[in-house]
């Protein structure tokens, strides 16, 4: 691998977004639609596939884009360039209230595997692949846990994820029952398969979801508390117009809810 080397600098503490620093020619890679603001001097430009630049010719695109697409990301991913000729700074925002997660893949032997809506930017080089889980079981029923995106190379990542994180370093054999939802990343040593919630009982009445996922050491994982399902659910339910939602809002927010489409 040959990534960019990239400076960066995190900013606020719920609602983080991260500037980073290009010398002359250096490359970031972001989601389509994270970036906040840019410096001028800062060319963008939109690509088809991961922009790891690995596997070159149309094929080689074709693959990277089809991994994103099982992932039900974008096609396209878009790349910053300083053309200028000092250094510049481009900033990118998470979608929702959270952390930004820092990760430099040199660290973790090059692989981490995370959600599949997790990751936000990287150095230019960085390869954002597919990881499939090899158990039937986890394959059928993990939900939020089945496929999971894989960043790969040497250079800087930025994951993005909701509430507080979490970050545990499992020794052997240690095992760590996981939300499928609350699972952000885990580094690509540690054991991963998806459980069901034994009982019933358990199962219909607990309120939490059916199955979870089981972490197995060595190795390291990140966890967050508010996965973004789980705050759209929530914030579905206490809305106007929706079954168990609020009726007495004021009619300005009601009506502005119904016109876009919350009826």
């Amino acid at each position: 691998m040959n990534n960019h080397e990239i400076d960066y600098k995190l900013y606020g503490d719920d609602m983080q977004f991260v500037e980073v620093e290009l010398d002359p020619h250096e490359t970031v890679v972001a989601e389509a639609g994270s970036l906040m603001m840019m410096q001028d001097g800062i060319e963008m430009e939109t690509i088809f596939g991961d922009g790891s630049g690995a596997g070159g010719g149309l094929m080689g695109k074709l693959m990277g884009a089809g991994k994103r697409l099982i992932t039900g990301e974008s096609l396209f991913m878009t790349t910053f360039t300083n053309t200028g000729s000092g250094k510049k700074h481009v900033s990118f925002a998470a979608p929702y209230p959270g952390k930004i997660i820092p990760v430099d893949l040199s660290q973790y032997s090059g692989k981490i595997i995370c959600q599949k809506d997790a990751f936000l930017a990287a150095a230019k080089g960085v390869s954002v692949g597919v990881e499939f889980q090899r158990r039937l079981g986890a394959g059928f029923f993990g939900g939020e846990g089945f496929i999971m995106q894989k960043l790969e190379g040497d250079g800087m990542a930025f994951i993005h994820a909701g509430g507080t994180i979490v970050e545990k370093t499992l020794a052997p054999g240690e095992m760590l029952r996981v939300d499928t939802g609350c699972l952000v990343a885990m580094t690509h040593d540690v054991d991963y398969n998806i459980e069901m919630v034994k009982g019933v009982k358990t199962a219909l009445f607990g309120g939490e979801g059916l199955f979870f996922a089981t972490l197995r050491g060595p190795g390291k994982v990140w966890i967050q508390s508010l996965p973004f399902s789980r705050l759209a659910s929530r914030v579905f339910a206490a809305a106007p117009g929706t079954p168990g939602g609020s009726k007495d809002e004021g009619s300005i927010a009601g009506g502005l809810f119904n016109m876009l489409g919350g009826k």
